[in-house]
């Protein structure tokens, strides 16, 4: 008994050093986005006098709204169709068998791996020749070389977990192979299309080094990478806490998707891992 209690006590100390280690440095950028004057450099966790000075600098800068707009319009863009065109690839490599099946999924998994900054200075190159470099096109483009392997493993995972029987029998009753898909696989296939969906959403919302090397103007500069070039109120002060208030703005949106869909994701992880 003795030895269970101390390791239940070891397990509980743990975690909370873990929740520790990832929540505090977000309160910390939190509480300095609430900080102004000397209060940023005085080392204190929080500040003296709470101010929404910060925010209302953010938000008064067109270099911050137009790169949240560019964000938000990319990351719905590739999801969409990231989702939509992993969702059919997925459903024809759980489902059909050909030749090379699991080299595809090899691929596809080895792709989400690649190195990004490797292929950003060609990609420079090749998109300054095409015209679309600093265009949401020359950027939609590489979010979705890197967001649909990711997301044809987990749905293919997802759907070998489906009985075959289930779209055999909707079939029987007189549906077509794309109705039996639509209304009876994808919903079954709902929490790993959910999970998909969000993981592409987070890796387009946080790219920065495809924002930072083919844009050069607001045009179709992203949050993450206009960040770098954000200045506070005046060309002689320190942006440190005007950026806080940006990274704060920018991350509640990651947060609410993750409160609304977290069982959605947690199902499709699970799930989708688990052999039958």
């Amino acid at each position: 008994m003795g030895t269970s209690r101390r390791t239940q006590v070891f397990w509980i100390a743990g975690a909370i050093l873990i929740i520790a280690y990832a929540i505090v440095p977000v309160l910390w950028i939190v509480s300095l986005s609430f900080k102004e004057g000397d209060d940023i450099t005085n080392n204190a966790f929080l500040p003296t006098v709470w101010s929404w000075e910060n925010y209302r600098t953010v938000f008064a800068s067109d270099l911050f709204t137009t790169a949240l707009r560019n964000s938000v319009g990319m990351a719905l863009i590739a999801t969409t169709i990231s989702v939509v065109l992993a969702t059919l690839a997925a459903y024809a490599v759980s489902r059909l068998n050909f030749p090379g099946k699991r080299l595809v999924l090899g691929v596809a998994l080895a792709i989400t791996v690649f190195p990004v900054i490797a292929i950003a200075t060609p990609l420079f190159n090749l998109w300054r020749t095409l015209g679309l470099y600093d265009t949401w096109l020359g950027l939609i483009i590489p979010y979705l070389s890197y967001s649909l392997p990711l997301s044809v493993y987990v749905l293919a995972a997802f759907f070998r977990e489906i009985p075959w029987e289930m779209e055999q029998a909707a079939q029987v009753d007189g549906a077509t192979s794309w109705q039996a898909f639509r209304r009876v696989i994808v919903p079954l296939a709902a929490p790993g299309v959910f999970t998909a969906a969000i993981l592409t959403f987070f890796a387009v919302w946080n790219d920065f080094v495809f924002g930072i090397t083919l844009t050069s103007s607001e045009a179709a500069r992203p949050v993450p990478a206009a960040l770098a070039f954000f200045q506070g109120a005046s060309q002689f002060s320190q942006p440190t806490a005007p950026i806080a208030a940006a990274a704060v703005v920018v991350t509640i949106p990651v947060v609410i998707l993750v409160l609304l869909f977290q069982r959605k994701i947690v199902a499709g992880l699970t799930n989708g891992a688990v052999k039958g």
